[in-house]
């Protein structure tokens, strides 16, 4: 951690803020693209360009996060419509106190992923989750705390039971239904462990990239699907066990841990807990231990 770690980190938030989280986060996915460009140009040693999409411009820094947490104040204080919105740029809000909420909570997910980097991990040369997903499912819940009313998880409409919501609170309500998630389970694990088997590391950040830069049709009203927390895993298991076919199981089991932790913390909530960022961190844990001990080698290894 440094000086210019942390100031770095207040404007990245500020930029995060400014321009809205879900904007933000497709610029990470931008970022990304290029990065893999790069590295598949020329050894992978040779560049640190990937301090600036996982870094200053990280989804827990200024990629996501701090507009998440801006929109959530916005939203408290009547300057926004809901603090789930996370399309709105914030600059359009005219509310320079907006802006700082992002910019320190850049420098908040800094910190946090200074001190979670540091617990150690298990394997050789394996972290035990993802650390800018549990980065920012951490600050997604302390802004949630701050300017939330609807608590943890949030309350379930009058007459409906908490994991049946309505289609107008539901996290994608067109990705939310088995068929439509079976088959983009399927389709983003297929894809995205290929891209694992055949460039390793390369290939699972293209996965996230390709994934995280089509969130751009999103911001303009296009149906696109959120799938980020699909193929990152996908790619990382494919990575790891040279099967696309794990790599699409692990895409199928990714697509609905998504839709169950939207149902547990976004669809009844009044701010943004990030599905994604939660079933990315909880999948990586999981995969990562199945690295460690070595089950893949242990499994049949279907193609």
């Amino acid at each position: 951690m440094t000086a210019i770690g942390l100031l770095a980190a207040f404007g990245a938030g500020i930029f995060g803020a400014a321009i809205g989280a879900l904007p933000a986060f497709a610029f990470v996915g931008l970022l990304t693209l290029f990065g893999v460009g790069i590295q598949l140009a020329i050894a992978p040693e040779a560049t640190d360009f990937f301090n600036i999409p996982f870094g200053v411009f990280g989804p827990h820094v200024g990629g996501f996060a701090s507009g998440v947490a801006a929109a959530a104040y916005a939203a408290k204080k009547g300057k926004l419509d809901s603090g789930r919105n996370i399309v709105t740029a914030g600059m359009g809000l005219n509310a320079p106190d907006v802006l700082l909420v992002g910019g320190i909570f850049g420098i908040l997910g800094y910190v946090i992923i200074f001190f979670i980097a540091r617990i150690p991990g298990f394997g050789d040369g394996l972290t035990w989750t993802d650390y800018p997903g549990i980065t920012v499912v951490i600050s997604g819940f302390i802004a949630r705390f701050l300017w939330g009313s609807c608590g943890f998880c949030g309350k379930a409409e009058e007459g409906r039971k908490f994991f049946q919501p309505t289609d107008a609170t539901k996290w994608l309500a067109f990705q939310s239904d088995f068929g439509q998630l079976t088959m983009i389970g399927l389709g983003g694990g297929l894809i995205a462990g290929w891209l694992g088997v055949t460039y390793g590391t390369p290939g699972a950040l293209l996965a996230f990239g390709v994934s995280a830069a089509s969130l751009m049709f999103l911001t303009v009203g296009v149906l696109t699907p959120v799938t980020h927390h699909i193929t990152l895993p996908a790619a990382i298991v494919g990575a790891a066990s040279g099967s696309l076919i794990w790599a699409a199981l692990a895409g199928l089991l990714c697509a609905f841990l998504g839709e169950f932790f939207a149902r547990a913390f976004l669809d009844h909530g009044d701010t943004h807990i990030d599905p994604p960022a939660c079933t990315i961190a909880a999948s990586t844990m999981l995969f990562n231990f199945l690295t460690a001990i070595g089950m893949w080698a242990a499994l049949p290894m279907p193609v």
